[in-house]
């Protein structure tokens, strides 16, 4: 009986196993070059990894498996790998394809050191991209990493704020980190940071914290400093008149107001100063806020007093008729116009800009430190009685925000009522209309601003438009708060093209379509002439 023969199998060379080398250098590429656009994704806001160092170890462990993708395709199938490089098809046919891989590793490998190692160079003329050396100063001497929060919404445009913060956070040594929130998705931090309003920055220092209102240099690295001097700033609202209620939730309250000064390490307390008889030794600034009965002329005198000494006051007052002043004196107009050259007229503005005539807008910003930063973003004042500037006032005078041209100041109360309200050139004053005025006695250090309104502020207006930042800024300003750091603003360095004169444009068409072409065109027909003659 014959022996069964057993079937002899190919043993499996190792030349078999090579494709999988190239197979895991294509996958590794695949998930470099997508890991690669997350990381660019990363560092546009649009994509944040779990955990960016992991992330980091992961990219380079795929851009490694590159190498070893083709170092085992090459191991494992010498014959062919030394014909695809040394053979005549790779001498002939092949270098295209060998360059584009050695091109494609070289940006990889490139593109993963720029990631992993960024550098920028700034090579504008004014140094735009560029921060302060008073900034680098202040990021230098940061005694506990800060954490930015910015709050822009979808409507907004945050590139530049990025580009800003990244600045900080490239100069901060790890000490300055940020982060992007959009304010209607994520609404409850936003009130619990209080934050109201589109493009605020919010700074963390530990347990400190402060409120950026828009992102520049000079705001932000103020804000830093702040954090670094956490001296208590105290402001105090009178009562006693029927202010406003800095603790009322109601649309005619000022508790937004009130958070967000406390959001910004301001001390928010009221001031009964009848009772009191004496300003507080810690009062930064003095905040009267619409009140509805005339200040007595014993308050009037403490607060002279107080604002002689370098203390600062703000002052909101509405028109006459929508108050119970009626017809008794004001001794705290009379301290305005008489001390420091501002007048509050008896008027109420009347806007035919504005879809409510009655709710003028201001347009117009001086370029004073309370209201550089707003032009372009108007601010409305519901009911509001305009502000005078005197001949040859005791001190300079500024006039911060006004209408345009067609705003008068109405005089006639009855026409306003009967809706049969005009402008008289007589009895009435000519637009455009001051809506609020700043002053500062460089002496004393005192400062001053009056608004021919208060409603602006109140709850039910302060996060429209610019209404919150006037406010807002008038107070930082007030207490001095806005020069804790002087930074040289970069002139913006404006740039025309030249225009090109018709000779030049005519050498530039001769040049690109007739030369350029026929350069090429004899290049092919030398070409061709000279293979005919080698036969």
């Amino acid at each position: 009986m014959a022996k069964k023969q057993r079937t002899q199998h190919p043993q499996q060379s190792p030349q078999t196993y090579a494709p999988l080398g190239l197979w895991l250098a294509g996958a590794a590429t695949l998930a470099t070059l997508i890991l690669l656009l997350l990381k660019f994704l990363a560092y546009e806001g649009v994509y944040t990894p779990p955990d960016a160092k992991r992330f980091n170890l992961v990219m380079w462990i795929a851009a490694g498996l590159i190498l070893v993708g083709l170092a085992v395709y090459a191991l494992l199938d010498p014959q062919r790998t030394r014909q695809f490089i040394f053979g005549r098809q790779a001498r002939h046919g092949s270098n295209a394809a060998i360059t584009l891989v050695a091109w494609l590793g070289a940006l990889i490998v490139v593109n993963i050191i720029a990631v992993q190692y960024p550098k920028q160079w700034d090579l504008t003329e004014e140094k735009k991209y560029t921060l302060a050396k008073e900034t680098e100063e202040t990021l230098d001497k940061l005694s506990a990493p800060v954490h930015a929060i910015a709050f822009y919404t979808s409507q907004s445009s945050p590139q530049d704020a990025r580009e800003l913060l990244e600045n900080y956070k490239r100069s901060s040594n790890g000490k300055f980190t940020y982060e992007f929130q959009d304010p209607d998705q994520n609404p409850m931090l936003a009130q619990q940071l209080g934050i109201s309003g589109d493009g605020k920055i919010y700074l963390e220092m530990g347990e400190r914290h402060e409120i950026v209102s828009y992102a520049s240099e000079q705001e932000i690295t103020r804000a830093l400093v702040r954090l670094m001097n956490p001296g208590e700033r105290t402001v105090y609202f009178l009562t006693g008149h029927g202010e406003r209620d800095i603790e009322g939730y109601g649309n005619d309250g000022y508790s937004k107001l009130s958070a967000m000064l406390e959001a910004k390490n301001y001390t928010v307390k009221s001031l009964p100063l009848l009772a009191e008889k004496k300003v507080p030794d810690d009062a930064l600034a003095i905040i009267i806020a619409g009140p509805q009965h005339p200040v007595s002329q014993e308050e009037v005198d403490l607060l002279s007093d107080y604002v002689a000494k370098g203390g600062s006051l703000i002052v909101m007052e509405d028109p006459v008729p929508l108050t119970q002043f009626g017809d008794a004196p004001d001794p705290l107009a009379n301290y305005l116009v008489t001390i420091w050259g501002i007048r509050l007229d008896n008027d109420i503005v009347v806007d035919t800009n504005s879809s409510s005539p009655l709710v003028p807008f201001g347009v117009d910003y001086s370029t004073h430190s309370i209201t550089q930063k707003l032009r372009g973003i108007a601010s409305f004042y519901p009911e509001a009685r305009s502000v005078s500037l005197v001949e040859n006032p005791p001190h300079a005078v500024d006039s911060l925000i006004r209408t345009l041209d067609r705003a008068w100041g109405e005089t006639d109360f009855a026409t306003l009522q009967s809706g049969q309200a005009a402008p008289n050139q007589e009895s009435d004053i000519a637009g455009p209309i001051t809506l609020a005025a700043a002053s500062e006695d460089t002496t004393s250090g005192a400062r001053v601003v009056v608004f021919g309104d208060s409603d602006f502020a109140s709850n039910a207006y302060f996060d429209r438009y610019a209404n919150g930042d006037v406010i807002v800024n008038a107070i930082d300003w007030a207490a001095e708060q806005e020069n804790l750091l002087n930074l040289t603003p970069k002139d913006t360095i404006y740039r025309q093209l030249k225009p090109v004169s018709n000779v030049t444009l005519a050498l530039v068409a001769i040049l690109s379509v007739c030369i350029i072409p026929l350069l090429v065109i004899g290049g092919g027909v030398a070409a061709w002439i000279s293979r005919r003659m080698r036969g």
